[in-house]
């Protein structure tokens, strides 16, 4: 996969740069990881021996996949080399790989997490990475996807201004789908998220019964190895 040459260079202020283009959704920069982890959580009932973050970045999800599948063994992979040595100091225990090295890795996962990937891969290398993630997956396994979602005029404005994001082409849900249908995968489902900011908690909890709305900040895909 070709690396975006900003990767390296925000790797040591990527949270930051979060905060300040989110900020006026929640102040807590952790809130997204978190949020998206419980999502998944509660739609994963199989087992869950090996899990894989795919473009995990600088591993801010890590902890609460950590948290959320206490029985599982965790994996981080990326491209960027930079990114991967501020996740491994955060969180000791974990074995992160770098993508871009080609890696044998001789492991089946149950669970493959990608959160805010594929907008920065290359239209043109897209399937081939779905391609690769479906190999990885064990029979019967679960890939989840999240993205940013293209219809929502915030989300293409905090894109747009992010540096981190220079260069990225937004996916539709149709796109995403798609792409891993294409790639083998069988998928179940497919939903908007991100509706409302925490401050909101009450409303939040509605959040569930708007998955078919396309006005959520981000959207997710849920597929499987059959």
């Amino acid at each position: 996969m070709t690396i975006p040459e900003g990767f390296d260079r925000y790797a040591s202020n990527y949270d930051q740069l979060l905060a300040k283009e989110t900020s006026f959704f929640s102040s807590n920069d952790q809130y997204f990881a978190s949020y998206k982890v419980d999502l998944m959580r509660k739609q994963i009932h199989e087992p869950t021996k090996f899990i894989l973050e795919y473009g995990c970045g600088t591993g801010s999800n890590i902890r609460y996949l950590k948290h959320a599948f206490e029985e599982s063994i965790i994996f981080g992979s990326d491209i960027s080399a930079a990114s991967l040595e501020v996740a491994r100091i955060d969180n000791e225990g974990v074995e992160f790989f770098n993508e871009a090295e080609s890696p044998e890795i001789n492991i089946l996962f149950d669970l493959i997490f990608v959160a805010g990937v594929f907008h920065h891969i290359p239209v043109a290398e897209r399937l081939g990475v779905a391609k690769s993630l479906y190999k990885r997956l064990s029979p019967g396994g679960t890939i989840f996807v999240f993205e940013h979602n293209p219809y929502n005029i915030v989300t293409r404005k905090i894109v747009s201004n992010c540096p981190y994001d220079e260069g990225a082409i937004l996916l539709k849900p149709s796109e995403m789908s798609n792409i891993l249908i294409e790639a083998s995968f069988y998928v179940k489902e497919s939903k908007y998220c991100l509706f409302m900011p925490p401050a909101f908690s009450g409303l939040v909890r509605m959040e569930k019964w708007l998955g078919w709305l396309p006005l959520g900040g981000q959207y997710w895909v849920n597929a499987k190895r059959t």
